[in-house]
């Protein structure tokens, strides 16, 4: 049971990922000024939901679908962070500049 909310959590992960990127790019590429403010709050919005809302659905006792979905979220923002060296997720420096 754990695993299969861990999935779950890995997938809404990593569709709020898909939604938020392509919104923060839009944003970014619209932008007259700089387009760094926009990464920042989408890197900030993306480490929140994944590992802020991860952590919280953990702390949950007796859950098992909260336990299962937190670690998933967390899972999911750490195989974005890794898988696309850091631009999905807003960590590579590369993307501020």
């Amino acid at each position: 049971m754990l695993i299969a909310f861990m999935f779950v959590g890995l997938t809404v992960y990593s569709v709020i990922n898909a939604v938020l990127g392509f919104a923060v790019f839009l944003a970014a590429m619209e932008a007259d000024g700089g387009s760094t403010p926009y990464v920042i709050v989408g890197a900030a919005v993306l480490a929140l939901v994944g590992l802020g809302a991860g952590i919280g659905l953990c702390l949950v006792r007796g859950k098992v679908w909260a336990r299962g979905t937190g670690l998933g979220l967390m899972i999911g923002w750490a195989l974005w962070s890794i898988l696309t060296a850091g631009i999905c997720t807003g960590l590579n420096p590369s993307v501020y500049g």
